[in-house]
């Protein structure tokens, strides 16, 4: 999380924009969240049966969407974030965690020492920040998960390079107009803090300007049954463990 990103929450004008704007009900972002959430949700289900509820550890958690996706299915819940105001909107919204504000640099946040198994979830941060937050990032999730039977890390990369929304990514003044980042991108970042993908799934390969288009979506969401999709999707989880017992 950058010091931009920071700045920008403080203002609550801004978190109620991203939580009643871009997730407005039938919107291009809440359409999305729907399809991670039942995804998620059946992979809990899962890939913990038999085994206590685990413990959910939500880095960059925001206003807790991906906290109230595992609502019920988790014995607790941890939010991290750099911004007050993003987790005071998270607990108004109903999200249920423990909320721990984290600095935006210096030594790597340490994951509250809650027990195993554990769930920790990473969304709409990767896309957003510079390759150090990144690593950031992903070094906490090796905290929280030290070994390959600690649990799960869900990663996602709401901008995947492989995806229609390439076609757009013209430079301008030898800049990309917005980010990408590719599936050999996001290995590349799990490999190097010891994880490895046991699982990819797309959920959208529309942007929210085709998302207008009812035939598009309509397409959109028969292309979901088809296998091999994931790889042309705009918005991708990846679903990962630690490589070393």
């Amino acid at each position: 999380m950058t010091s931009d990103y920071t700045e920008v929450f403080r203002d609550t004008q801004a978190v109620e924009k991203y939580e009643s704007v871009t997730y407005a009900p039938d919107s291009y972002a809440s359409r999305i969240n729907q399809r991670q959430r039942d995804y998620l949700r059946t992979l809990v289900r899962r890939e913990f049966e038999g085994q206590h509820p685990p413990v959910q550890h939500d880095f960059a958690c925001g206003t807790g969407r991906a906290i109230r996706t595992l609502h019920g299915l988790v014995r607790e819940a941890h939010g991290y974030d750099t911004s007050a105001e993003m987790m005071a909107k998270a607990a108004e919204v109903g999200s249920r965690a423990y909320w721990h504000q984290v600095p935006t640099d210096g030594p790597v946040p340490a994951p509250v020492a809650a027990g195993f198994p554990a769930i920790v979830t990473i969304f709409r941060l990767l896309l957003n920040v510079n390759e150090t937050i990144r690593d950031r990032a992903l070094a906490f999730a090796a905290k929280a998960l030290p070994h390959r039977g600690s649990g799960l890390l869900v990663v996602e990369n709401h901008g995947n390079a492989g995806s229609v929304r390439h076609l757009r990514a013209r430079r301008h003044r030898g800049e990309r107009w917005f980010a990408e980042l590719s599936h050999e991108d996001v290995a590349a970042l799990l490999d190097r803090h010891g994880f490895e993908i046991v699982e990819r799934r797309g959920f959208s390969m529309l942007t929210p300007s085709l998302y207008e288009n009812r035939l598009a979506r309509i397409a959109d969401a028969a292309a979901q049954r088809l296998p091999g999709t994931d790889g042309y999707a705009v918005n991708v989880l990846y679903t990962a463990r630690r490589v070393h017992a």
